[in-house]
């Protein structure tokens, strides 16, 4: 695997990303219904919220990981990118479409930026 150095804001937010994916494990696991209604959020078929408890707290591990130990790897750092745009861009498009509150499309803007962050971090130690 190709490793690279982080910088120490990088770190921290890469050990920031730990805590932030836990915070979304418990709002998307199907035990605690009254969290997504907090942020808006539907409830889901429990298969697909399990899926996603049990794949965020992974990532948050593996974020704040690297974080700690100061080495990232550029092709989990892109996937990373890539699965917090996406999760973003879904919650504002749904939130534009009227199809979700507010709250659920504001939820998703931190993730947004750290994919702007990550994305210019590849960018700058291509």
């Amino acid at each position: 695997m190709e490793q690279n150095r982080l910088g120490r804001g990088m770190r921290w937010l890469l050990m920031a990303c730990g805590p932030m994916n836990l915070g979304g494990t418990a709002v998307f696991a199907p035990s605690f219904p009254y969290l997504r209604d907090t942020v808006g959020l539907p409830d889901a078929y429990p298969l697909y919220l399990w899926v996603l408890t049990a794949w965020l707290p992974l990532f948050g591990i593996a974020y704040f990981w690297m974080g700690w130990t100061g080495r990232a790897d550029r092709t989990f750092m892109a996937v990373g990118a890539a699965g917090k745009a996406t999760f973003a861009v879904i919650l504002l498009a749904l939130w534009w479409n009227e199809e979700l509150p507010v709250t659920a499309g504001l939820i998703g803007l931190p993730d947004l930026a750290l994919a702007g962050a990550f994305a210019a971090w590849l960018w700058r130690t291509r």
